[in-house]
């Protein structure tokens, strides 16, 4: 059997990261068993993935391998998937009255390990809270996660190894000749699960972990008689791990959030009676009931009633629409007013919100140009910090006769200062913000790949048709000829359109509806092809026809030829409407602009972006839409025609292209980024780099100034790992400062780039700067 038919892609949930080292540790370790590649670790989704021979390398031994390094891991199976895979909190009851519940279905806490080896206890027994909840870098237990934080296995760390400071310290003073013992004690008993787990990570390869540095810097600081400050760094150490899980689960909060969006149960509608049933096994083609105040339970059609719809939730749009039968309905999205009864469209592991979770989740895969870079940097700085200290412990005592225990201490407090762990997280944390931000907003990105090159787009490019435009003609001009008045020219016009499906059709129709007038009864309506439609209207013949054939025909004399080509100069379609030998009037029409276009381009404009119209139209239509936007246009564009201009202009700088995610697929793939707008269809979520679910032109300048303040917000993280690091590693060289300055300074250092990235979950792309 060929190599490729043994290997199978697998898919774990990950707990208890809270750091770039933790996703560096699982992926090394992982990725050194043989059978093993394609290792992928989000830090944020808590996920695992790769692709396994089976006959090298088993899935139990992957689960044993992340099990000895600290961590817990559960298999992604298939329902997990349905249920959105992220992690949940407990589940809360829904009420009647209550519409916005905790929709959680997936609670990690029950997964049953016993009988794993967890590389900690004998096999065959369950792991307790003492064997994972007491290792060195301790991790988020999922039970802890709506506990307070010394309710947790990590608060509890911290406040053991504080009562034993506390209680060396009182034994120092009351018995100050064994009170050194008791701080030796005290480091020795705090430093034991450390020590385990850096043991654990060098049999797999990885000597240059924090757990490694803490280890070496704790017993060394007792080899030069620094006892009670290696008890106090100890401390210091479990206070950090603490801070960083808090940080880590306030930045998973937004993402998991999305997953609260759907509701547990449904109102399935069999017959005439309707029954409660689990969200997640409705299938396509069932009608569930959506009373006031519910959320929609899944992807749908509306089928019965006319309610408001607060879409906000999933799009971000704050004012309910109304919807009624005909209409699509996205799942999380709530009904203001009335029941509606809805028909599925799209299974729970479909739907809109399941795909933007799996968008999200699969995006930190499609890591930016920066966060590679770092994680190549900081796989050499380790072992050359771990160089340098060992030259600042040996050199200056060897070659120039200083004090042993002075410069051993310096060394120690660079191992500890030098690791890398806020460098590494300070890309992914701010990432991970800005696309849970963005989500929330109906801004969806593909990763930090995208959110880069979105921030260097210069020129926006945009297809007209259904971007820029409704895509939908609209009724513009009404021109009655003689004594017609213009009730009469729509009542015949719309008797002569009466059941076609035409876009010009549907236009002059609906402007009849709108300005009340009744169409005309009519029948025998024939179509005149590439030339308008005929139909016996009031009892005689009537005809919808262009410009051109009205002349040749006696519908259209000299001064309404004349109006027309001003219609059409204007970029509008003009139709005359005329009975035997008599004109009646013309109708003009066009795809208005989106209201909001303009103040996009004038957005786009102030931000220094160039905005193109790459349109199929003629040079007319295309002017005449440009012109009203102030923005450039190019016309006459087939699909490869739109590639090869991307393809120039893109090798100037960044590019991004609108357009729809269909037609224009070719476009979309040549641009440094390219967006698809629509409401959150297949070929939007699917097809280009980045989406919009709402139609709104201004989250185009929205997306791309989000990018710009995560990219900023990168570099401001980057500045701070590396700053806080190069000030300490001077300070401890020189002796200014200590070991149990050294940890506090990495610990803070990786606690304040995540509180920075978390800033972003509260910035508004929308707004101005």
């Amino acid at each position: 059997m060929p190599e490729a038919a043994r290997e199978t892609s697998c898919d774990w949930t990950v707990t208890g990261m809270d750091c770039g080292s933790c996703a560096t540790k699982i992926k090394d370790a992982v990725a050194r068993l043989p059978g093993v590649s394609g290792v992928e670790v989000g830090i944020m989704s808590e996920r695992l993935r790769l692709t396994l021979d089976e006959t090298q390398t088993g899935k139990d031994r992957i689960e044993k391998t992340v099990r000895a390094l600290g961590y817990e891991i559960a298999p992604r199976t298939a329902s997990a998937k349905k249920e959105f895979v992220l992690p949940r909190q407990a589940a809360v009851e829904k009420t009647d009255a209550d519409a916005d519940v905790n929709h959680a279905k997936h609670d990690h806490a029950s997964h049953n390990h016993a009988g794993h080896d967890h590389g900690l206890k004998a096999a065959g027994t369950k792991q307790d809270e003492s064997s994972h909840g007491s290792a060195g870098h301790i991790h988020d237990d999922p039970a802890d996660r709506s506990k307070r934080w010394f309710q947790t296995a990590k608060g509890r760390l911290v406040i053991f190894t504080a009562f034993l400071l506390g209680a060396a310290w009182i034994i120092e003073y009351l018995a100050p000749e064994i009170g050194k013992w008791a701080f030796v004690a005290a480091c020795l008993i705090g430093v034991a699960p450390v020590a385990q787990r850096a043991f654990a990570a060098l049999r797999m390869g990885q000597p240059f972990t924090i757990e490694s540095l803490m280890t070496i810097a704790a017993i060394g600081a007792l080899f030069i008689n620094a006892a009670e400050e290696a008890a106090l760094v100890v401390f210091l150490f479990a206070v950090g791990e603490v801070l960083e899980g808090v940080a880590a689960g306030k930045a998973r909060d937004g993402i998991r959030a999305l997953a609260n969006l759907v509701p547990k149960t449904a109102q399935l509608v069999t017959g005439d009676t309707t029954r409660e049933v689990p969200a997640a096994s409705l299938n396509v083609g069932q009608t569930v009931l959506v009373r006031p105040g519910d959320r929609i339970p899944a992807d749908g059609e509306i089928v019965d009633g006319t309610s408001g719809v607060d879409e906000s939730p999933v799009t971000g749009e704050s004012v309910p629409k109304t919807r009624g039968p005909g209409d699509a309905v996205f799942a999380g999205a709530i009904n203001t007013e009335a029941a509606l009864r809805v028909k599925v469209t799209k299974g729970a592991e479909d739907n809109t919100i399941a795909r933007i979770i799996r968008l999200v989740e699969e995006a930190e895969e499609a890591r930016a140009p920066t966060e590679r870079f770092i994680d190549r940097f900081s796989r050499w700085y380790m072992p050359a910090i771990v160089a340098v200290a060992a030259l600042v412990a040996l050199v200056p005592p060897l070659a120039f006769d200083q004090p042993w225990d002075t410069w051993v201490y310096r060394g120690l407090a660079l191992l500890l200062i030098g690791c890398p762990c806020a460098l590494v997280i300070s890309v992914p944390a701010s990432i991970a913000s800005a696309m849970s931000t963005g989500a929330r907003r109906g801004l969806l990105m593909k990763g930090g790949a995208v959110i880069e090159a979105a921030a260097k787009v210069d020129v926006v490019t945009f297809d007209k048709t259904g971007t820029l435009t409704h895509g939908r003609p609209q009724v513009t001009d009404v021109v009655p000829f003689g004594a017609t008045t213009e009730a009469e020219l729509l009542a015949v016009a719309a008797g002569v359109e009466t059941g076609s499906s035409h876009p010009l059709a549907i236009a002059i129709l609906n402007k009849a509806k709108d300005a009340g007038v009744a169409a005309l009864s009519s029948q025998d309506a024939k179509a005149l092809t590439g030339k308008g439609v005929v139909a016996t209207v009031g009892g005689a013949p009537a005809w919808v026809a262009s410009p051109r054939y009205a002349m040749e025909n006696g519908g259209l004399e000299g001064l309404g030829l004349r109006q027309a080509t001003i219609f059409e100069e204007d970029g509008k379609t003009a139709v005359a409407v005329f009975r035997e030998k008599t004109p009646l009037g013309l109708i003009a029409m066009r795809d208005e602009p989106r209201a909001d276009a303009k103040d996009a381009v004038r957005q786009l404009t102030a931000m220094g972006v160039t905005s193109v119209i790459l349109t199929g139209d003629n040079p007319r239509t295309a002017s005449a839409i440009a012109g009203s936007l102030g923005l450039k246009f190019e016309a006459d564009m087939l699909p490869e025609d739109k590639l090869a201009y991307i393809r120039e202009i893109g090798s100037k700088g960044g590019v991004m292209m609108i357009g729809d995610g269909i037609n224009d697929a070719p476009a979309l793939k040549q641009a440094s980024v390219g967006v698809a707008m629509g409401s959150g269809t297949d070929v939007a979520l699917e097809t280009a780099d980045a989406a919009i679910l709402r139609d709104r032109v201004t989250d185009i300048p929205a997306t791309i100034r989000l990018s710009r303040v995560a990219m900023a917000n990168i570099r401001q993280n980057v500045t701070i790992a590396l700053g806080l690091k190069a000030v300490f590693l001077v300070t401890s060289v020189f002796g200014l400062t200590g070991l149990w300055i050294a940890i506090l300074a990495d610990t803070g250092a990786t606690v304040l780039v995540t509180l920075n990235a978390l800033r972003l979950l509260r910035f508004n792309p929308e707004r101005e700067s």
